[in-house]
């Protein structure tokens, strides 16, 4: 009889190829400057599967957001690898990296990066227009999108135009209106007050249970992190399940 315990990276024992849409396999990060040497993370392994939320714990500066870079291939690791359904991101062309993120992955920030020129519609079907979408469909799917996260009013609306708890309600919708495969968010409620921030993130979650796309969101506020299906904490560069932590 085997007594092994999995392993508390995995998200599920033994989980079938096809059910994993973003695979992380011992990355390790570190930067050199002169005679100082920082090692950010050390063979950090995460696998999330379809569908799943995942929320990332940790004091400010334990390297959350490179971690979410590398998830996302904004960033190259030191030594590693990172699968997107089951595409190596290192053995990948610069334009093939792209392609892929604008098929399967989706990102949130904490500060919206909308392109201020555009409006809230041209904003959300940025993503479709550039992965070649007719002009028509990318605005019937982006007004649709922006309908559901209760912006229908506010289509022409530039971001300038927009409050703070509108503006990233826009960017949700411009992360997921390609529906893709993982959404990586970098505090995504970081910059709103109490109310906007429950508001998103219940929307975050209401469209991750319909469109079955998963989430990976850095968090400093213990309420959300509690409510994903797997808290992990990075700590001293390494990615574990959080000890002690309460929902």
């Amino acid at each position: 009889m085997n007594s092994a315990l999995p392993n508390p990276q995995s998200p599920i024992p033994n989980p079938g190829p096809t059910d994993i849409v973003l695979r992380a396999t011992k990355i390790a990060k570190t930067y050199q400057e002169g005679g100082l040497r920082a090692e950010v993370l050390r063979e950090v392994d995460l696998a999330v599967r379809r569908g799943e939320t995942v929320a990332i714990i940790g004091a400010s500066g334990t390297g959350k957001s490179t971690l979410l870079h590398i998830l996302g291939g904004l960033d190259q690791p030191t030594s590693g690898e990172v699968e997107v359904e089951g595409r190596t991101m290192s053995r990948l062309s610069d334009r093939a990296r792209g392609e892929l993120r604008n098929r399967s992955l989706g990102f949130v920030y904490q500060f919206h990066h909308l392109l201020p020129e555009f409006t809230a519609v041209e904003n959300v079907c940025m993503p479709l227009l550039i992965r070649g979408a007719p002009i028509g469909e990318a605005r019937e799917r982006a007004v649709a999108l922006l309908g559901r996260v209760g912006l229908s009013a506010r289509l022409e609306h530039k971001p300038g135009e927009l409050s703070g708890g509108e503006r990233q309600r826009c960017a949700v919708a411009r992360a997921l209106v390609t529906r893709p495969a993982c959404v990586l968010g970098d505090e995504p409620t970081g910059n709103l007050d109490e109310k906007n921030a429950a508001q998103v993130y219940d929307l975050m979650l209401e469209l991750n249970r319909e469109v079955g796309t998963a989430l990976v969101l850095v968090t400093h506020d213990p309420r959300l992190a509690a409510r994903a299906d797997r808290i992990l904490e990075l700590s001293g560069g390494a990615l574990g399940a959080a000890a002690g932590f309460q929902r």
